[in-house]
């Protein structure tokens, strides 16, 4: 059964093992963190800086068979209406099965449930077709209109604004 906990220091090196190249590194991060390859060391340092931050958290999934997944929660709006997902990633070899799915509305149901959120939004690189499937068949839509380019890898990468409501996980 898939659950979520708050992040612990000791997952980081779980977590970024799955990051295996350049390209994956900035569709998970969209050149957040300075450079690759990402280090346990890096991720903690990184979360250091929002723990005063009360309107950040970072999140773990796991399952029987330990750590699976991972993504962090923010509210993007003073009145705390919109909350943000990022850093979603799931286990390489569970990708393509549900996990990040699962993963997603467990966040989602929490969001809505208990910090009565009234949307979530998150970005994905059109260059990543899986994680567009994945947040779509999680109920997020594209919002039209807010897509914007993104400078990385020398390239300009479009970054697709997704959008989940409470009526949608229903």
């Amino acid at each position: 059964m898939l659950s979520l906990r708050p992040y612990k220091r000791g997952d980081a090196k779980t977590i970024v093992s799955w990051i295996t190249d350049e390209k994956s590194f900035y569709q998970w991060s969209a050149g957040r963190y300075p450079s690759y390859p990402i280090t346990a060391e890096d991720m903690n340092t990184h979360y250091d800086q929002e723990d005063e931050n009360p309107d950040f958290w970072q999140m773990t999934a796991f399952d029987e068979d330990g750590i699976c997944g991972h993504l962090m929660m923010r509210f993007l709006s003073k009145d705390k209406k919109i909350l943000r997902f990022g850093y979603i990633i799931v286990r390489s070899d569970l990708r393509g099965r549900g996990y990040g799915r699962r993963m997603l509305r467990l966040a989602a149901s929490y969001a809505f449930d208990y910090l009565h959120v009234e949307r979530i939004t998150l970005g994905v690189f059109d260059n990543n077709p899986p994680a567009i499937r994945c947040y779509q068949t999680a109920g997020f839509k594209i919002a039209e209109g807010e897509s914007v380019f993104i400078p990385l890898m020398g390239e300009q990468w479009l970054c697709h604004e997704m959008f989940l409501t409470k009526t949608a996980l229903l």
